[in-house]
């Protein structure tokens, strides 16, 4: 019982629920190591009674929280906060992060409005205890996009043009997004995480998903359009013999993929690139460009240094720090100060890429605005971040050692999913005012009109497994889903943002309503929109979709829509070996389903053309995307071409070449930015979006 109430202060569920009415119980091994990884011992009974004594006297010694979060209301006025046990005759004051300093009184809030923002609340009780906490307050709810969007989702490094290094880059989405916003009235384009990756190490090629970053505040410099960096036009002599020669071994690169069929090759293009980066560099930048350089690492400070920092050590000892020499673990070691200005000149380079990065995408992004989109670039944020990589390294406090992110079972999967990723710690980003989040929220908007949030269920708790236990024996941890989505609706009313969340799969009771209620959007996949109130589930009507959604046909982690409609995602799954079910059987489900949908389509006089051609079918879908009440629509790019093939086939590693696939029509052929701007299958998808505003 007491370690049940330790577990219940700290936010860990001793059981949890996998559906109304059935409990599981969590092991107690499971318990006593999350709460081990939160700084808690709770091995013994003895322990536990210390610990439990521990929180009391510091809940009873604290005059405030570490941080308090207020949110506006809608007529602006900013309510008192709730601070139990205050002392009576406790003075309050607000230091606003603009410099003002105003009075509060608990019991009738604040003489005006608090404006948004990130302040510091003061207390005074009578005796002469002071005590300061992070006030954050935060708008009421978060910008909203433009109704009736649409837009196009895709994974930057599968879209290659005749200009690419062998994978999709950011001058391919600056060009991407110039198009389709001028061609079709396209409002956004969604693309993949473009976090920095961990590089490859020992024979090992790099990770390719996006979704198991080294750093998610930086982008990855892969992405770079070589040739558009200002100082590229200025190599002369050998050093622009040499650049030749890499652009030529660059079209070798392209060629492999888009005219023989190959796959991408990530660590060979970032090779050829590295090379060219190491040339331009020798190019001195004129006053106007060192100035903006400058200001740009005055900007961002301490992080950039750190995860510069990380990458010049990575080349030195491998990239896990966990397996580097000593003093090199801590970021704020004198050995790792030494080490920063032994390699200056590596820490500056990496420094120089990110500015170069960011330079990018804010042009990527202007020239989304310039061709008429009402939001531009829609970022991903991914859910977690690689053990062994720089923010794990530079924010070790923050992460919860020895832990992962994953999923419990459920019925798709009866083991549970360990993802590998550390989790952030609850209590440390309270403690911090939750800056390490506000800061990774921040870069993420720079250049964005909107952003998705990957899991987004993992703002309210996430699925923790101890290392060295299975997937089935962890537990939920809780977060405070106030402060996150405080901090979240802050950062995105600076950025003038919308956000949409990725809330796919076993989501508790209250969240979705939770997120609405905020402004945050919710994911809505055309497949899984049944009415699960009645047996059986039945498709759902357009009429009856939320509102407050993106609504979609597929997504990287599912078939493409010719795939859903000709079966071949069952044939897929099938040669690899990952039906559970009999082939045939898999089938017919498969069949059945199909049928439903086409029967709804056709009474909803959508597919004209019957339900035998498949490109008037995944027209027809879309139409059926366009009856929803969904503020927003996006378009597979893949589904423009009929493109087989998921990006990501969930439960394979080595069996299926994920993230590693270009764009392709329907017999699996690649199909460059160029061919893909003139296709007619493409142009008769998008003539369904002609009069969407």
């Amino acid at each position: 019982m007491d370690r049940a109430r330790l577990a219940a202060l700290h936010g860990v569920a001793t059981s949890y629920e996998t559906a109304p009415g059935h409990s599981v119980p969590v092991p107690e091994d499971t318990v006593v190591a999350v709460l081990a990884a939160l700084g808690v011992d709770a091995s013994t009974p003895r322990s536990v009674r210390d610990a439990l004594e521990t929180h009391d006297r510091t809940e009873d010694s604290r005059l405030l929280p570490a941080t308090v979060v207020l949110r506006s209301a809608p007529d602006g006025t900013t309510p008192a906060p709730v601070l139990p046990g205050l002392p009576d005759g406790t003075a309050l004051r607000v230091d606003t992060e603009d410099g003002h300093a105003l009075p509060w009184h608990p019991s009738g809030g604040a003489p005006s409005p608090l404006p948004p923002g990130r302040h510091l609340l003061r207390a005074q009780a009578p005796g002469g205890r002071t005590a300061t906490a992070t006030l954050i307050v935060a708008p009421g709810r978060l910008p909203s996009p433009p109704d009736r969007a649409h837009g196009f989702l895709v994974q930057l490094y599968s879209l290659l043009s005749a200009r690419s290094w062998g994978m999709g880059d950011l001058g391919d989405l600056a060009e991407l997004a110039a198009w389709s916003g001028r061609a079709f009235g396209c409002d956004f384009l969604q693309v993949n995480p473009l976090h920095a990756a961990v590089p490859a190490a020992g024979g090992h090629p790099t990770d390719p998903s996006p979704y198991r970053p080294s750093s998610r505040r930086f982008p990855d410099p892969v992405h770079l359009r070589v040739e558009e960096i200002t100082e590229f036009a200025y190599l002369t002599g050998a050093d622009r013999d040499r650049a030749d020669q890499l652009l030529g071994r660059a079209a070798t690169l392209r060629d492999a993929v888009l005219a023989k069929g190959g796959l991408i090759d990530r660590d060979a293009v970032w090779a050829l690139k590295r090379r060219a980066l190491d040339l331009v560099r020798n190019v001195p930048r004129s006053p106007g460009r060192q100035a903006a350089y400058d200001a740009f690492l005055a900007e961002q400070g301490q992080a950039l240094d750190d995860h510069s920092t990380w990458c010049a050590l990575a080349e030195t000892h491998g990239p896990d720090w966990r397996a580097w020499p000593g003093g090199l673990k801590d970021p704020r070691s004198a050995r790792t100060s030494r080490a920063r200005g032994e390699l200056l000149d590596r820490v500056d380079f990496h420094c120089w890429l990110a500015w170069l990065t960011d330079q990018q995408l804010a042009a990527a992004q202007r020239a989304a605005r310039e061709a008429g989109m009402r939001v531009g670039l829609v970022h991903d944020l991914a859910v977690g971040v690689h053990p062994s990589g720089s923010d794990a390294w530079a924010q070790q406090d923050a992460f919860a050692a020895g832990m992962s992110v994953g999923a419990p079972p459920d019925a798709f999967n009866s083991r549970g999913q360990e993802w590998g990723l550390p989790p952030w710690r609850p209590d440390a980003l309270e403690a911090t005012g939750y800056g390490p989040y506000r800061d990774l929220l921040r870069s993420l908007l720079r250049h964005a009109g909107a952003l998705r949030i990957d899991h987004v269920m993992g703002l309210f708790r996430l699925w923790w497994v101890p290392q060295g236990m299975d997937p089935t024996q962890g537990t939920y941890v809780r977060y405070d889903p106030d402060a996150m989505l405080g901090v979240l609706a802050l950062e995105a009313h600076r950025a003038g943002a919308a956000v949409i969340g990725e809330d796919l799969g076993t989501v508790e009771p209250g969240v979705r309503e939770a997120l609405a209620d905020r402004g945050v959007l919710g994911t809505s996949v055309l497949w899984f929109e049944r009415d699960y109130g009645q047996e059986p589930a039945e498709p759902l009507e357009p009429a009856r979709w939320r509102t407050a959604c993106l609504a979609t046909a597929t997504t990287h982690d599912l078939p493409s829509t010719a795939a859903r409609l000709t079966g071949d995602h069952v044939e897929l799954r099938h040669r690899l070996g990952l039906l559970t079910r009999p082939l045939a059987e898999e089938q017919r489900e498969d069949a059945r389903e199909i049928a439903e949908w086409l029967a709804l389509l056709g009474r909803l006089d959508l597919l004209p053309e019957g339900p035998y051609d498949e490109e008037a079918a995944v027209r027809a879908v879309h139409r059926y995307l366009l009856r929803t009440p969904a503020r927003m629509v996006g378009v597979w790019l893949p589904d423009t071409v009929g493109d087989r093939r998921p990006q990501n086939l969930p439960g394979t590693w080595d069996q299926y070449p994920n993230w590693r696939l270009p764009v392709a029509d329907a017999t699996g052929r690649p199909v460059s930015l160029e061919e893909l701007t003139r296709s007619p299958r493409l142009y008769a998808l998008m003539e369904v979006f002609r009069d969407r505003r």
